[in-house]
C-alpha cells in the first residue's frame, strides 16, 4: 500500500482559531439551518475572509467548527473554485474561458493580461499583487470575455485599452469604478 506524505500542519497560517466575535457568527449561521453540516459554506467563506486562503490547518478548524470529517469540508472546499487552496496574490484575476467567453475572445484577454503582468495562468507577480487563474463559467455569458476580481466583475473586455485600465488601477491600489456596459448591450428602449 501506497502512502502519501501529509503536508505541514502549519502552512503559513499560525495559530489558526476563531475570534470571539467570529465564533458568535458563526452560531449565528448554524442557527439558521436545521443542520450543522448545512453552514459548511457561510463558515468556509468566513475562514477565506480571515484567513485569506484555506490549509489544511483551516479547514480541520472548520471541521471540528462544525463536528463534521475533515474530508467532507475538504469535499465541499475543492470542489468550488470560489474558494481559495493556496495564497494568491492581493488581487486574484480569475478569467472565464467556458464557451462563451471563450467565443467572445477570454484567450485574447487572458493573453494580454499574461503579456503585461510578465505571468502564466497559475502564476503570482513577484510583488504579490496578482495571480491569473482561468476558470470555469462566472455566469456572465451575455457580456463575456470578461473576469472576476475579487467579489467584482469586469465585463466586454474586449480590447486592450479596457484591459489596461483595470489593470493599471488596481495596481495602485485604486480598483476601477465597475463598468456595466452590459447594461447599455442588454437595455430594451421602447419606441412610441
Amino acid at each position: 500500500m501506497a502512502t502519501f506524505p501529509l503536508p505541514p500542519t502549519d502552512q503559513g497560517h499560525g495559530d489558526v482559531s476563531w475570534t470571539e466575535a467570529q465564533s458568535a457568527e458563526i452560531e449565528g449561521m448554524i442557527a439558521r439551518y436545521p443542520e450543522k453540516r448545512a453552514a459548511v459554506m457561510p463558515v468556509l467563506w468566513l475562514a477565506q475572509d480571515h484567513f485569506g486562503w484555506l490549509s489544511l490547518d483551516v479547514l480541520r478548524l472548520v471541521a471540528k467548527t462544525l463536528e463534521l470529517p475533515p474530508s467532507h469540508v475538504l469535499s465541499v472546499a475543492t470542489f468550488y473554485t470560489m474558494f481559495k487552496k493556496q495564497p494568491t496574490g492581493t488581487h486574484l484575476l480569475q478569467v472565464c474561458h467556458t464557451l462563451s467567453c471563450d467565443l467572445a475572445g477570454a484567450e485574447g484577454l487572458i493573453t494580454r493580461i499574461q503579456n503585461k503582468l510578465g505571468i502564466k495562468v497559475g502564476e503570482t507577480t513577484a510583488d504579490g499583487k496578482f495571480t491569473l487563474q482561468r476558470v470555469e463559467c462566472l455566469a456572465a455569458c451575455g457580456s463575456g470575455p470578461m473576469m472576476q476580481v475579487g467579489t467584482d466583475y469586469y465585463e466586454l473586455l474586449k480590447d486592450d485599452t479596457a484591459i489596461d485600465a483595470v489593470l493599471d488601477a488596481l495596481a495602485s491600489d485604486n480598483p476601477p469604478s465597475l463598468p456595466r456596459p452590459e447594461m447599455d448591450q442588454w437595455t430594451y428602449t421602447r419606441k412610441s
